[in-house]
């Protein structure tokens, strides 16, 4: 005879998270150290040739003496400001045009087609053109970036707006909001996730094309040195610009990711 089944209650898992992600501490760095242990580990036992990779001891030391020299600051400061200059451009321009876009009926009818055409072509096709028009000094690299910035930011934030929930939209309107309210309150609040999303990509590919404007004509910048090492085959230097590169990238986004817990905590 079975025994009676226990009225004890057991405790259900909550299940109202959803899919939000959580944050799980040291996971990243632990995958880094792991990653470096076994390049160095690799190199130094000839596993790996140094022809293929160098040595992430050495290119820590090419670092320091990059930092103890004062170039890394003369490199990078060129490199943040063209960066910081372009993107604002282009940035700016893109999440205005977006927002008509998406606000306008007329706006998308006439823009949309030219932004189709423009955001294929690779912007760093157009690097020589620039310099024809803006000289070979600063001017060419803010064009290029902030071109190279304007139509994903674009893209990114006429579908960010349209993908407002449009239920908002009505019930905004049957309270009686003004236009203008409507879309300050709901629209742009609504769409600020998926422009900020956007952003991550606009100021991926800004870098992307900094370094390529930089290899042109520049003769200090993390582009340049690049490009300088890699004439040398100094692989040291070469690993650590592309290194300098990766921490930009990566300090970036953490920018991103901090903006938006300070402007989404709506969504909590």
């Amino acid at each position: 005879m079975s025994e009676p089944a226990s009225n004890t209650a057991r405790p259900v898992p909550f299940r109202g998270r959803g899919f939000r992600p959580e944050a799980k501490r040291g996971a990243a760095i632990v995958v880094f150290v792991v990653l470096i242990a076994v390049i160095e580990w690799g190199t130094r036992t000839g596993w790996i040739t140094n022809l293929t990779l160098p040595r992430p001891s050495d290119v820590a030391a090419t670092l320091i003496e990059l930092w103890q020299s004062g170039l890394l600051w003369t490199h990078l400061s060129l490199s943040l400001s063209r960066l910081v200059v372009g993107s604002a451009l282009g940035i700016s321009a893109g999440i205005s045009v977006g927002v008509m876009i998406g606000l306008f009926s007329y706006v998308r009818a006439g823009l949309i087609p030219l932004v189709a055409a423009l955001f294929p072509i690779p912007k760093i096709a157009l690097l020589p053109l620039f310099v024809i028009w803006f000289g070979i000094d600063e001017g060419s690299k803010y064009a290029l970036i902030a071109l190279g910035t304007f139509t994903p930011t674009i893209v990114a934030t006429y579908g960010a707006v349209d993908n407002v929930d449009r239920t908002l939209v009505r019930m905004g309107q049957s309270f009686g909001l003004s236009w203008w309210s409507i879309v300050r309150k709901i629209v742009l609040p609504g769409a600020l996730p998926g422009i900020l999303s956007g952003l991550r990509i606009s100021l991926a590919i800004g870098i992307i094309l900094l370094v390529a404007a930089e290899m042109l004509g520049a003769e200090y910048g993390i582009g340049a040195y690049i490009l300088q090492a890699g004439s040398l085959y100094d692989l040291e230097r070469l690993f650590a610009g592309v290194l300098i590169l990766s921490v930009l990238g990566v300090t970036i986004s953490w920018a991103i990711g901090l903006a938006e817990k300070r402007l989404l905590r709506w969504r909590t």
